[in-house]
């Protein structure tokens, strides 16, 4: 029979999986101020499409891995669920970072 109180291991686990979801969500906030201060470029604000994938990764990774963190359900999955997350999001920004454009120094 399972103890009604969590053991060391899985409260270990557990905060593990909140620091990464928390690492994902801050990394997230964190585009957004970055592409605020991308030069214009042509002016056009496309820059802003880029918002929508880094959202989906956020969304589809991130919100279920801090729901259950908050419940408290499988810490290890959620880990491991997270840093699939933080890969898309390493594997989009590369790409965004060569599709914005470059300050020029006058």
């Amino acid at each position: 029979m399972r103890s009604p109180t969590p053991t060391l291991n899985s409260m270990n686990f557990r905060r593990i999986a909140a620091f990464v979801a928390a690492t994902g969500t801050l990394f997230w906030l964190y585009t957004f101020y970055f592409i605020a201060h991308v030069p214009q470029g042509d002016g056009s604000g496309f820059q802003w499409l880029a918002v929508f994938p880094l959202g989906m990764i956020f969304a589809l990774f991130f919100l279920p891995a801090w729901l259950l963190v908050s419940i408290g359900r499988l810490p290890r999955f959620t880990i491991v669920f997270g840093l699939c997350g933080l890969i898309a999001f390493a594997i989009i920004w590369a790409q965004l970072l060569g599709e914005f454009p470059r300050a020029q120094l006058h």
